[in-house]
């Protein structure tokens, strides 16, 4: 039971009181329908739940064993169900929220009965207190003087007739004098029963008590005590002076009623309330969990068939129960997915007849193109032949036919990135020889165009998992680019290595770039100034076709330019084939491009560590 403030005491008059997105690109949609955007959504975020996972895991294992990673894996286990499950979260607010209802009410009514029973208790306890003042008043009318010897015999009387009046037979009655006039009595003979009554009244527990009687009030107080040596109980401690003239008002009656009974009382009910709230907040819970699974049920089901779609499976249906909210959910899921498989079908055929027709177009320009050339090439070696101005003529027509040729083979490369069938023949090589060989075969064009290509490459190998032919490929472009737009000045191929990954930076201090290109510049058939001439006879399909190079290597190709400072860009691999990159041992931004700040890469994904 609730135990009031011990020893406070209390006086008369007082009272008790919480995987769409890569088959779309391939067919070339800007903006896809809602119902293709709904779906690879869904992937892209069952995809992002993984890597947490993933990462959460990993986490724990750099943890020792023992009780500190047994909570770390009990925490990151129940914040994944908290984060992944609407049905958990349901059960666990309806948990808390019983709680603390439940926590309430038992709070409430458990204090409306005690203190309904305490009230009762000392009204009647009152009650016999004052049957017992005028008991002793009345026995001691005889009492002439306040040293009278009758009070040596009447008192001990009193006291007897005063418990013998409570049929309990547990209620402790002591009398007791506020001065020495009773020292002559021993303290047995003036406490009912005879079990050390006086003792505990006379303890400093009940000296607040005795304070207020002696000042010639009544008062009680809750206290626990041991008054009978059956062990320390609750009491309800009263005492009232003793209107006696002959004896000077100086004795005061003192009651302790015993609370076990509503002690006991109290008990039970606590335990009643403990048990009954247990149960109805299981119960709650139970109902939550219920109907929390009709509601989510459908819901998984729909994220399943959603996953299964993204997948590539795309004749998955939901079943449809009925005619209420979530079975017209069901309906329009699959309405949505019919359509997005006709659409995809249609996109696929697409797909299918552009590739076809680039791979036909390629093979039928391919046999005039070699014709022609073969012309071409016996103009050219004539040219000393002709005119001046024929002999031009034959010239530009044999670049031209060079670029053509390369513009083709780019765009039949850039075809098959956007079809998905681009392979990587990854092979451990060394990058040394792969870059100056780059760097080599552009030293004529760098002549040319009055600048100098400076490399720095390790003394000792570099070796990393990669497809020589494809990087080859990207430094030459890199270069080439750098050469075009270095303005006569020298341009920087630097080469570094760490354990998780290697890294390329090609430099030019030209013209540099302004605020924003430097996320064109992998566009296709993009160029900074439409009005300059092209040095290297690109084809404006280089730097897609670098970009998507890296990709398939899963390493990053990022660019970084200032007006006026240059531009840099830097390839990233990993040392590893299929290893996740996080950071470069190379910068984007040079060291001496001043307080320029860095900008985003142009790869799309989100990755700044190095820079």
């Amino acid at each position: 039971m609730p135990e009031p403030s011990d020893p406070d005491v209390i006086t008369d008059g007082s009272a008790i009181s919480g995987r769409m997105h890569r088959l779309l690109d391939a067919a070339r949609v800007r903006v896809p329908p809602p119902a293709l955007r709904w779906v690879a959504t869904v992937a892209a975020r069952l995809v992002s739940a993984r890597l947490v996972a993933v990462g959460q895991s990993t986490a724990l294992r750099t943890l020792g064993s023992g009780p500190l990673r047994d909570a770390a894996r009990a925490w990151a286990r129940g914040r994944q169900a908290w984060r992944r499950s609407l049905q958990a979260r349901i059960v666990s607010i309806t948990l808390v929220l019983s709680v603390l209802v439940v926590a309430v009410f038992g709070f409430l009514v458990a204090s409306r009965i005690t203190g309904g029973l305490l009230d009762a208790r000392v009204r009647s306890a009152n009650k016999t207190v004052d049957q017992g003042m005028a008991y002793a008043a009345s026995q001691l009318k005889g009492v002439t003087q306040p040293g009278d010897p009758a009070l040596l015999t009447t008192i001990p009387a009193v006291v007897v007739a005063l418990g013998n009046t409570e049929q309990s037979g547990q209620v402790q009655v002591v009398m007791r004098a506020s001065d020495n006039s009773l020292d002559p009595l021993p303290p047995q003979s003036l406490a009912w029963p005879k079990a050390g009554a006086y003792a505990v009244l006379s303890s400093s527990r009940l000296a607040s008590l005795r304070a207020e009687v002696g000042r010639g009030k009544q008062a009680r107080q809750y206290v626990t005590v041991n008054p009978d040596g059956k062990g320390e109980r609750r009491y309800l401690a009263f005492g009232a002076p003793v209107n006696s003239s002959g004896a000077g008002g100086q004795l005061e009656l003192y009651y302790l009623f015993p609370l076990d009974n509503e002690v006991a009382t109290v008990d039970l009910v606590r335990t009643t309330l403990i048990a009954t709230g247990a149960a109805l907040v299981v119960l709650l819970a139970m109902v939550a969990a219920l109907v929390t699974r009709l509601v989510v049920r459908p819901v998984r089901i729909a994220a399943r068939t959603a996953q299964r779609l993204s997948a590539g499976l795309l004749d998955q249906r939901m079943e449809v129960r009925g005619e209420d909210d979530l079975a017209r959910l069901a309906a329009s899921f699959n309405q949505m997915a019919a359509n997005l498989q006709r659409q995809i079908v249609r996109l696929e055929e697409m797909s299918r007849l552009q590739r076809r027709f680039t791979s036909d177009v390629s093979h039928e320009l391919r046999t005039p193109l070699t014709t022609v050339r073969m012309a071409a090439d016996l103009i050219f070696g004539s040219r000393e032949d002709f005119d001046p101005a024929v002999a031009r003529s034959a010239e530009l027509l044999q670049a031209e036919l060079d670029r053509f040729e390369g513009l083709l083979t780019d765009l039949l490369e850039i075809s098959r990135f956007d079809a998905g069938f681009a392979m990587l023949d990854a092979e451990a090589t060394d990058l040394v020889p792969v870059v100056l060989r780059a760097a080599d075969g552009l030293a004529s064009v760098a002549e040319r165009a009055g600048c100098v290509v400076e490399v720095s490459v390790p003394d000792e190998p570099v070796i990393a998992e990669i497809d020589p032919r494809r990087i080859e490929r990207v430094l030459r472009n890199l270069i080439g680019n750098a050469v075009e737009h270095s303005e006569g000045k020298p341009v920087c191929v630097t080469l570094a290595m760490d354990e998780p990954a290697v890294a390329v930076t090609v430099r030019d201090r030209g013209v540099g770039l302004r605020p924003g290109e430097e996320k064109l510049v992998f566009n296709r058939f993009w160029r900074a100034d439409p009005s300059r001439a092209r040095q290297t006879g690109g084809s404006g399909l280089g730097l897609s076709i670098s970009l998507e190079d890296a990709r398939l290597h899963g390493g990053w190709l990022e660019s970084w330019g200032a007006t006026g400072q240059g531009a840099q860009f830097r390839l990233t691999l990993p040392v590893r084939a299929g290893d996740r990159l996080v950071s470069s041992p190379l910068r984007l931004v040079p060291e001496d491009a001043g307080r320029t700040s860095p900008v985003r890469p142009a790869t799309g994904d989100d990755r700044v560590a190095g820079r």
